[in-house]
Parts: structure tokens; sequence; C-alpha cells
């Protein structure tokens, strides 16, 4: 049998070591990621993490594209919840259940920093969209009378304030919400913020 080209070589090596490196972040957090555990795990030289990445940083970001991917998977049915009201509760609910059912992979999407003076890949940042882009939609039958622009920067908002409080209920902060109490709490706060009262239009207009 022929050995495999080098190029199929490569991208098997890549693969393990994104599976590998996912796992260590589902089991230790982003800040226990090691190369050596990585490239252990994945069964190859530690110098081989560098013939299939540029470096450890691209190999965070290839899992975070994964849990991206992921994340949007668990958003998509979501969309079929019914009118805007109960699809931006639907949404709400599944990022929240999402990130308690994979909290360290979730959290490494925002943990996640690039050294000083290097800015995230366009393919990467792009990839960032699923977190806010399924809010537009609904959001837009909620409020008709904001503008494209308004709408965009009220989903902003509303996903800073969600996340902000899965954010500090994983973390365990004495000042986040119980977990067990969570879910129940995302929903009330997405109701506050676009079921109630008329909120000002962006930008105090």
């Amino acid at each position: 049998m022929k050995d495999k080209p080098q190029t199929d070589r490569k991208a098997d090596l890549r693969t393990r070591l994104i599976e590998a490196a996912e796992a260590e972040i589902a089991e230790k957090g982003l800040t226990g990621l090691k190369a050596r555990d990585v490239t252990q795990r994945a069964g190859c030289a530690l110098g081989a993490i560098y013939n299939a990445v540029a470096d450890l940083d691209e190999l965070v970001m290839r899992v975070n594209s994964r849990t991206l991917q992921r994340l949007g998977a668990a958003l998509a049915p979501a969309s079929g919840a019914g009118g805007p009201e109960a699809v931006t509760l639907a949404l709400a609910d599944a990022y929240a259940v999402f990130a308690l059912e994979n909290r360290r992979l979730w959290s490494a999407l925002f943990e996640h920093r690039l050294p000083e003076g290097l800015e995230m890949p366009d393919w990467h940042r792009q990839e960032h969209d699923v977190l806010i882009a399924r809010i537009v939609a609904p959001l837009h039958g909620l409020r008709p009378d904001l503008s494209d622009a308004e709408v965009r920067l009220r989903v902003r908002t509303l996903f800073g304030a969600v996340h902000g409080v899965v954010h500090l209920a994983l973390q365990g902060r004495l000042v986040g919400v119980p977990e067990p109490l969570l879910r129940q709490e995302v929903a009330a706060l997405v109701g506050a913020l676009t079921l109630g009262a008329k909120f000002a239009r962006p930008g105090g207009v």
C-alpha cells in the first residue's frame, strides 16, 4: 500500500492535534492547555505541532472554530420556535444550555487572546458572527421601528447582557445567578429587555 501524500498526512496530523487540543481544553480549560500534553494525546512528537499549525494560538482558534460550529447548530432549532418573541427566548435559552453543557470550551471562545500586536484573522472573526447573527431577524420583528443599524446595535447589547449573566453564573461568582436558576433568569432578562416597555432608541434618539 502506498503511503499517503504529504498533504494528506499533514491534514490528518492537523485533525488529530485539533481534536487533542479540544479534549484537553474540555478537561482542563484553556489555561491548562500545554503543547506537550496535546502532542502526547495526538500521538506525535512535540515539534510536529508546528508542521500542522503556525503555533498554539492557531490551534486554539481551530478548536474555537469547531465550538462555534457546534454552537451554531445548537442555536439553529430555535429559529423554528414560532414568532419573534418565542424565537428570541428560545435562542437565549439554547445559548445558556450550550454554555452549561460545554463550559470550558465555551469559555475558551472568550478567554483566548492573541499576543499584543496580532489581530484575529478574518476567517475566524467571521465565524464569531454566529454569536449574534441569528438574533437580528427576531429582534427586528419585535422592534420594527428601529433601523437595521439600530437593531444590530441593540442585538449586541442584548447578547452582552445575556452573556454576562451566563458568564458570572458559570464562574460561580457571588453576584452570579445560581446555576439551577440560570435558564429561568436568562428568560426573565430577555423578556425585560425585549418584550416589556419600549426602550429608547439606541443613542438616545
